[in-house]
């Protein structure tokens, strides 16, 4: 099937290498490419409600573990913040405004609506000494880490 110019596939030879073949077990047609599943599944899920996915930064200091969100449009009021058993959660509500009379829309790229992030913390930390504050549309969370005993030597005699 391959053709060989030199040994290199040539692209739909390298599509149907992965993507088809009853050998591989695999159900999916050698002629649909990658992008056509993309765009079925894409239809598929087009229907469902998802919260938007809340970009962050999470990084350490000396003493403390730092979390920021851009969170730009939304009041505090609209914005959840809860930690249980290392796992933070961020939720919230983006309005878009006063878009009620709009009649032909040209273009819509923000994304208005629910959002919701839920993030494992990478270090132990103290759920009950935490700064959050939202400022110029950042919110920044800040724990104080659990210090971590260094290990004591013990004497074999």
């Amino acid at each position: 099937m391959a053709r060989n110019n030199d040994d290199l596939f040539i692209e739909d030879d390298l599509d149907a290498a992965f993507l088809g073949g009853d050998d591989l077990g695999l159900d999916t047609p050698v002629e649909q490419t990658v992008e056509q599943q993309a765009q079925e599944q894409w239809d598929e899920n087009s229907g469902e409600d998802f919260p938007g996915q809340l970009a962050v930064d999470v990084y350490e200091t000396a003493e403390k573990l730092i979390i920021k969100a851009r969170t730009a449009g939304v009041n505090k009021e609209d914005l959840d913040v809860s930690i249980s058993d290392g796992i933070l959660t961020i939720s919230g509500t983006l309005s878009s405004g006063d878009d009620a009379e709009a009649i032909n829309w040209h273009f819509q790229e923000c994304y208005w609506g629910e959002f919701s992030r839920t993030i494992a913390l990478p270090v132990q930390v103290k759920e009950d000494e935490v700064d959050a504050v939202l400022k110029d549309g950042v919110l920044t969370i800040a724990f104080n880490k659990v210090q971590q005993q260094k290990a004591t030597i013990i004497q074999v005699k």
